[in-house]
């Protein structure tokens, strides 16, 4: 006979709880635990404010499946990271592989529509196999649900991916179309479809980690940041947050910062440019120097090098940070460092913060393959979206500023809102050595060859006098003041300060369109 008693159903409940707790088979625990992973609700606990995860559906099942296993292979629900609210779920790779089915679907599904109703960022912790296949039409069509939903979301309340473990197929899609995909190095792999298939139908013969390991995929272009453990991921994410607003109608978090006082002069600032207008140095090395604190959360440091896009701070708010970097290509922009640039600056536009460009660039880089690679459309991509965004632009010329690329890093004829310059900078159609094949080739090899040398030192320091020089541009209202380096930090806060309560209306319609 049933004990129906109030004890014996809350006895029932407790039972139940503790098989979902950890609700996979022991065969696929073993393995994770010999694998020396950690369980998805160890992996919230890790990220989130201690004690403030509230699950949801830890009781679901796939529904008329008589052995079906609690939780379907994802946990759900709401916590907290650093006091702030944040919608969250986590793949279970010990049940069904962490593949996506009805239940599964409908979960996230939850969690992602109480994220658009209350505001608030949204968190997925990637480690899936992807559709379940037994499940055939439905698996397709909870991953549908879910991608539905990161719509809405998209530019409203952050999305960030954490990838730590195997996803293939709809389970790399769904990260992708978020704002930030975050990997660990030796443990996340991605790709559409698996070394076995690819073999299978291709010949093609290719390791997994080879095709989609955490480094390849960076070089790809598909993910964010790239870091060594679970724990630094999770670091990540809360450095993120820490940039980011709830919302895109709410303000980022504002942090201490120092007095005006205290970054009012800078002399080393005076000292960082070398002498030599053609000597690489490390943009990093001086971006530390601009921001409140050193500290730069820095996206897709390894894709397109020669661009860098940071989030930092100034006056104890977030900045993006958007700087070429002559350590890489000379500063040039190539086709990837262009589209790493134009969705970083809608994704500050999106969330409201501030764009500060810092100069060094002799221009589009060059070449057979750039043009194969797509510069003309990709590079476009990016005076676009400089266009386009209606935050506030600040922008620092340091040293070169040549050609198209002196236009796309934030100048005043494509929206730059306030244009500084150090007196090193050189801003061009080009330098003074392409300007002396193009301008007098013909008369240098007309001259005698003992003067050739001398006689293109006269035109190429004439034409970095009267052509290159910061004050002809200054002159011109191209730039609305020339800085010492040492004032830059003041200068800056100063400029956004007055940009605070920038308003700019787009003409009414329904959408733009980017270049191809």
């Amino acid at each position: 006979m049933t004990d129906t008693s109030t004890a014996a159903k809350l006895a029932d409940l407790r039972a139940r709880l503790e098989q979902a707790r950890d609700p996979g088979s022991e065969r696929a625990r073993k393995k994770r635990d010999e694998d020396g992973r950690s369980t998805p609700r160890q992996r919230i606990a890790s990220l989130l404010d201690e004690g403030s995860f509230v699950e949801i559906g830890a009781l679901a099942k796939t529904p008329g499946v008589d052995d079906a296993v609690y939780s379907d292979g994802v946990v759900t629900g709401y916590g907290r990271i650093d006091g702030r609210p944040v919608a969250i779920y986590a793949h279970d790779k010990t049940v069904y592989g962490g593949s996506v089915g009805e239940t599964f679907g409908r979960k996230v599904v939850e969690v992602m529509e109480m994220a658009i109703k209350v505001g608030c960022p949204v968190i997925g912790i990637q480690d899936s196999g992807g559709a379940r296949i037994q499940d055939a039409v439905t698996s397709l069509a909870m991953y549908s649900e879910i991608s539905r939903r990161q719509l809405p979301l998209s530019g409203r309340s952050p999305q960030i991916s954490v990838m730590l473990g195997r996803s293939a197929g709809g389970a790399v899609y769904a990260p992708v179309t978020t704002d930030f995909v975050i990997a660990v190095d030796g443990e996340s792999e991605m790709y559409v479809t698996g070394p076995n298939v690819i073999r299978e139908v291709t010949g093609e013969d290719v390791t997994s980690a080879e095709l989609g390991g955490a480094r390849q995929q960076e070089l790809n272009g598909n993910i964010s940041m790239v870091v060594d453990s679970e724990d630094e991921a999770f670091d990540a994410v809360r450095d993120l947050l820490d940039h980011l607003p709830l919302t895109c109608h709410d303000p980022a978090p504002v942090f201490a910062a120092p007095s005006d006082e205290d970054v009012a002069d800078e002399p080393a600032l005076d000292l960082f440019m070398p002498d030599d207008s053609n000597a690489g140095y490390d943009m990093l090395d001086l971006l530390v120097q601009l921001g409140d604190d050193g500290h730069l959360v820095e996206i897709q440091a390894n894709y397109g090098p020669n661009l860098i896009t940071a989030f930092g701070r100034i006056d104890g708010r977030a900045v993006g940070f958007i700087a070429n970097n002559p350590m890489h290509l000379a500063g040039c922009i190539d086709a990837d460092a262009a589209d790493k640039g134009a969705r970083f600056i809608r994704t500050c536009d999106a969330y409201n913060i501030p764009l500060v460009f810092v100069v060094d660039t002799p221009g589009y880089l060059p070449g057979v393959d750039q043009e194969k690679a797509g510069l003309i459309h990709r590079g476009a991509k990016l005076a676009f979206a400089l266009v386009e965004a209606t935050v506030p632009k600040v922008t620092l010329i340091v040293r070169k500023a040549y050609g198209g690329a002196y236009a796309v890093m934030g100048s005043k004829n494509l929206s730059g809102d306030i244009n500084f310059a150090w007196p090193t900078a050189q801003i061009a159609v080009m330098g003074s050595a392409a300007a002396v094949v193009m301008i007098q080739g013909k008369q240098l090899a007309a001259a005698p060859p003992e003067q050739r040398d001398y006689l293109k030192k006269l035109f190429m320091d004439f034409y970095d006098e009267n052509m290159t020089s910061p004050y002809v541009a200054a002159e011109r209202g191209y730039l609305d003041a020339m800085i010492q380096p040492r004032e830059t930090r003041l200068a800056l806060r100063r400029a956004l300060r007055q940009l605070a309560t920038k308003d700019e209306q787009d003409l009414s319609k329904k959408h733009t369109i980017m270049p191809m």
